[in-house]
């Protein structure tokens, strides 16, 4: 991993800078006297699991976040009880004030960010866009920690498209907001490798981590005036686009690499699907056998045994090792076939029978 990092930065940070030296030792970097500066006060917006980590931090620092937005509470799992956002108990154990617009510019949202006299704007993962009346509203503006390296990825799921796609490096961006679509100017970036085997799961905590990471290397280097926003090349960006249900229809069309890029990139959710016999049934634990090739069209079980069930593809074999029928656990091949008796021979396709869809 490595941050990359250039010097000066806006000249509106000189506001938060007071006299006297410390020392500062971020991230392993030299050690070098640079001028002190006071905590700001800090507005933290973010809502799920990923934005935990940079709450946590800034928690751990001298600034003080004095408000924290996060979306509303919503019902989750069968019984739609009504839960609250990883951000928002954490906060409230801290007891942080706490927002929940259930739009940006819903009345009275503005008016009680501006009552806190806020310094800054740290948004992680918040899933809200906000208007320019709230991104101008702090002296030193909004940054946003992302979890690609800009401007690829730009969009809610570059954890996931990332893994599919088959990149090998990722990593976290941290960058000055303005109106658009995760377009705003570069501040610092780290790069984390994609590992053969992460899921969007694995991947996604290791991020988290790094982020909140770079988030205080952002504040202190920006305050330092030790780095300066560099514009994205519009050339480069690539979008990663919100997931649906649907997006983990497996298309046996793929090669076996690319279906299990899949599998990997969309576990926990939306997960990936076939169906077989009428019956939807998830993929969860699946190996590719490229090198292979089954005299099979793709989607045709070819080999069944209690290690894996072995599937043709467009190129290679897929070798199915766990599998879940919905609405019940997830199963080793050797007790899943007990329920369900998947022979040689049988065809998995991509749609219920009747239905057709192609993969993006």
């Amino acid at each position: 991993m490595r941050s990359t990092i250039s010097t000066g930065f806006s000249s509106s940070i000189d506001s938060v800078r007071s006299s006297g030296p410390i020392t500062a030792a971020s991230s392993g970097r030299s050690r070098r006297e640079v001028p002190s500066v006071k905590p700001l006060r800090i507005g933290f917006f973010g809502t799920p699991d990923f934005a935990v980590p940079s709450l946590e931090a800034l928690l751990s620092t001298p600034h003080e976040v004095v408000v924290v937005a996060t979306q509303p509470d919503r019902g989750r799992g069968r019984g739609r009880s009504v839960v609250p956002s990883p951000v928002k108990r954490v906060a409230g154990r801290h007891g942080i004030p706490i927002l929940q617009p259930r739009r940006a510019r819903e009345p009275g949202f503005h008016e009680a960010l501006s009552a806190q006299g806020l310094d800054l704007i740290v948004v992680v993962a918040y899933g809200l866009i906000l208007p320019r009346e709230i991104l101008d509203l702090p002296p030193l503006g909004c940054i946003n920690v992302h979890a690609s390296l800009l401007p690829k990825y730009r969009g809610a799921a570059p954890i996931q498209w990332a893994i599919a796609r088959g990149e090998r490096v990722t990593g976290v961006t941290t960058m000055l907001m303005d109106a658009g679509m995760d377009t705003g100017d570069i501040l610092l970036q780290a790069e984390e490798p994609i590992l053969p085997r992460d899921t969007a799961a694995t991947l996604h905590d290791r991020l988290a981590r790094r982020g909140a990471e770079l988030l205080l290397e952002t504040i202190s280097g920006c305050q330092a005036g030790t780095i300066t926003p560099r514009k994205q090349d519009e050339a480069q960006a690539t979008y990663a686009p919100r997931l649906e249900k649907e997006d983990g229809a497996i298309d046996w069309t793929q090669s076996a690499e690319a279906i299990d890029r899949r599998v990997r990139a969309f576990f926990p959710w939306p997960g990936t699907h076939t169906f077989w016999q009428g019956i939807r049934i998830k993929l969860i634990e699946v190996t590719p056998l490229p090198h292979e090739r089954p005299a099979a069209p793709a989607g045709t079980v070819v080999q069944v045994e209690r290690s894996g069930i072995r599937v043709a593809t467009g190129e290679g074999s897929l070798l199915l090792t766990t599998l879940q029928r919905e609405g019940r656990s997830p199963l080793p091949i050797d007790r899943f076939l007990s329920g369900t008796p998947i022979r040689v021979g049988d065809r998995f396709i991509s749609s219920p029978p009747g239905k057709e869809r192609s993969s993006p």
